[in-house]
């Protein structure tokens, strides 16, 4: 792979991460901007590095496998109860899923990068009044 093709992979990765970590600083979330940015890069640097290294015998998704195994190590430190609540699912998911993006991204995936990318905003941003309204019948309820 050439350093051009390497700095592309990355900046999707980069960029990708960017929009998703927006979107979780705008509504206030504890891994937002920083957090989304460095989890797509890191997922697509370590995916980098294997393409690099097994580009002529090997198995890439080794490395991708572990990625995905200490991204849920990472989701699991956000993920908190408070009393019967429990807090950060969904932080911990769309960290998850930043990972995914950083991925693909630098799989050379790049429709599927941006796809991936506003399907996470989709969710996160259009579901909220949704969730909210389910939430407020299911405390009526109670």
């Amino acid at each position: 792979m050439t350093i051009t093709e390497f700095t592309i992979r990355l900046f999707f990765a980069l960029t990708a991460g960017l929009v998703i970590g927006i979107e979780r600083q705008w509504h206030h979330k504890s891994a937002g901007l920083r957090t989304n940015t460095l989890v797509a890069i890191g997922s697509a640097l370590y995916v980098l590095l294997s393409i690099n290294i097994t580009h002529e015998s090997g198995d890439v998704t080794r490395i991708i496998g572990q990625v995905v195994t200490g991204i849920g190590f990472i989701g699991a430190g956000i993920i908190f109860k408070e009393g019967l609540n429990v807090r950060g699912l969904t932080t911990a998911a769309t960290v998850w899923c930043s990972s995914a993006v950083g991925c693909l991204a630098a799989a050379g995936y790049y429709p599927e990068t941006l796809i991936g990318t506003f399907s996470i905003i989709l969710v996160n941003s259009l579901l909220i009044p949704l969730d909210k309204w389910l939430i407020s019948r299911r405390n009526k309820k109670e």
